[in-house]
């Protein structure tokens, strides 16, 4: 009878991945936890403790930081199954699992399904032949070599990119491999799995072109198991369940989804939601039921394009999440920075991103211009963000892949924080409060309009107490809203006395607050 490792890449939620691994190892499976070097470490501490004293559970022996499109992803993958290979010696069968999925098929019918079809499952696509890759770059991922993450070192990323481009870098693919590209969601067998870690060894080459490829996740395995098994003992789909919404974005299952997810044609589903409680328990009881009857009508993506095309909002399978979804996400930090100098908080910003890898973006809700990746249109406009501002913000959590976030906030925009704070999630805030000279307050009357290069002097100078009173007014609704985790630091004060609120703010170690409390020439306009 088929035994299952499976091989699990997470980075959140230590709860829910406590509950996946008790859950599938108590039918006699097993599993190779990968748990992200970029988390919280009493997370990891948690998760560890927690299952330490079950057998059927192991760890990557090695730690990475993992990011979307790197091969640190890859890596950590191959550092997972070998822990499982030498830790679980009958596993007939890897499973490669996030802490997002849930199986939709009780143990029973998963280990029959496996045993009564001997072959690999990974979809594998002709890279350049098949349409698997629907906009965007296409050889760019693989004749051009990237060293940086495209969603953290944006600038760095298609700044090398561009040299490369101009310079005509391009390199050969390795000429007896056949590319082939598919989702990273696999089910692979022991021999397969035993023969892509001799390949790994064995074959240097291909190893260093794809820790430069792009995304390598969707190329790596798909490649080298279609160069290694034969055609006839390769299934080309996935077992794991998932659907893209029209915004290129993973669908969500939540508790309304259950009679759906039985009746598609695979064994486990992404992305379940964290707030999907009844979705969890029920599947968690399936899991462990036995004789049950599966009646396969794998309707799911027709019925999932019916309902998208007639546009149905907030009713059963409504695809308009942000009309239907009206939190965060309870495992979420939004990282809040408020300030009037938009240069000062940017700076800072830069720090936190540099000091801290939390992915962070300036005042997208107060700047047409700042950079923001595809999401489907939502973005296009300050009106568009602001109407749909959880919305956005989720897509964002999504996009960079975290479960942590760091935005810029004017102190005009209260609504915006009473509504972020009001949400499920965790909301934190740094407010700074700086000086202003007569000279930076005439011109931001500049900037806003209520001046302009022609107005006389004295004019300007009856402006000023207005302006300066609406300031202080903004900081005054801000402290009256009585937020919780709110931290403030202030120019006047000594850079001593920022690393405490940036301690508290960030949840840093000290040493980190105090490299970002030093950012050069923070108030300097």
């Amino acid at each position: 009878m088929a035994k299952i490792a499976f091989i699990l890449l997470c980075h959140k939620d230590p709860e829910a991945i406590i509950d996946q691994a008790q859950r599938l190892t108590a039918t006699g499976d097993c599993m190779a936890i990968h748990f992200d070097a970029r988390a919280r470490p009493e997370h990891f501490e948690q998760i560890r403790k927690a299952l330490e004293g079950n057998p059927n559970v192991t760890f990557a022996r090695k730690r990475l930081k993992c990011g979307w499109g790197e091969w640190s992803l890859v890596q950590a993958t191959l550092h997972a199954v070998e822990a499982a290979v030498e830790a679980f010696p009958r596993a007939t069968h890897f499973y490669m699992l996030s802490g997002d999925c849930m199986a939709i098929k009780s143990s029973e019918y998963v280990h029959e399904y496996l045993d009564s079809n001997d072959v690999d499952f990974i979809e594998s696509f002709d890279y350049f032949e098949s349409d698997w890759i629907k906009t965007g770059w296409k050889q760019e991922r693989l004749i051009y070599r990237h060293w940086f993450n495209e969603r953290t070192q944006r600038r760095r990323f298609y700044a090398m990119f561009e040299i490369q481009k101009r310079l005509g870098l391009t390199r050969k693919i390795p000429a007896d491999i056949q590319v082939q590209i598919g989702s990273q969601w696999w089910c692979l067998r022991r021999q397969t799995i035993e023969a892509v870690l001799a390949f790994t060894r064995q074959r240097p080459d291909v190893m260093r072109f794809f820790r430069t490829s792009w995304i390598p996740d969707e190329t790596f395995f798909q490649t080298v198991v279609r160069h290694l098994v034969p055609e006839t003992q390769i299934r080309s789909r996935t077992l794991t369940f998932l659907m893209f919404t029209d915004y290129g974005m993973p669908l969500t299952f939540y508790n309304d989804h259950y009679d759906l997810l039985l009746n598609q044609d695979y064994l486990f589903a992404r992305k379940i939601s964290p707030e999907a409680t009844e979705l969890k328990e029920r599947l968690g009881r399936l899991y462990a039921t036995k004789g049950v009857e599966f009646r396969i009508s794998a309707e799911g993506p027709s019925l999932f394009r019916f309902m998208t095309e007639r546009g149905r909002t907030g009713r059963r399978f409504g695809t308009r999440f942000w009309e239907t979804e009206s939190t965060l996400g309870r495992d979420r930090e939004l990282l809040i920075l408020v300030c009037k100098k938009w240069h000062v908080a940017k700076r800072l910003l830069n720090s936190i991103r540099r000091e801290t890898e939390v992915p962070a973006i300036a005042y997208l809700f107060n700047e047409e211009g700042t950079e923001l990746p595809d999401l489907g249109g939502i973005q296009a406009t300050i009106g568009k963000r602001t109407r749909h501002r959880r919305a956005l913000m989720r897509m964002l959590f999504d996009y960079y892949d975290t479960n942590r976030l760091a935005i810029c906030l004017d102190p005009g925009a209260l609504d915006l924080m009473l509504d972020f704070f009001g949400d499920r999630s965790t909301t934190r805030m740094l407010e700074i409060q700086c000086d202003f000279s007569d000279e930076y307050l005439i011109g931001h009357a500049m900037r806003i309009g209520l001046a302009g290069e022609r107005t006389k002097r004295e004019t300007l100078e009856r402006l000023l107490p207005t302006i300066r009173q609406d300031i202080v007014h903004e900081g005054d609704r801000i402290r009256d809203a009585g937020f919780e985790n709110h931290h403030r630091i202030r120019e006047r004060d000594p850079v001593e006395s920022f690393v405490e609120p940036l301690m508290a703010f960030l949840s840093a170690p000290r040493e980190t607050a105090e490299r970002i409390a030093r950012t050069e020439h923070l108030f300097d306009d």
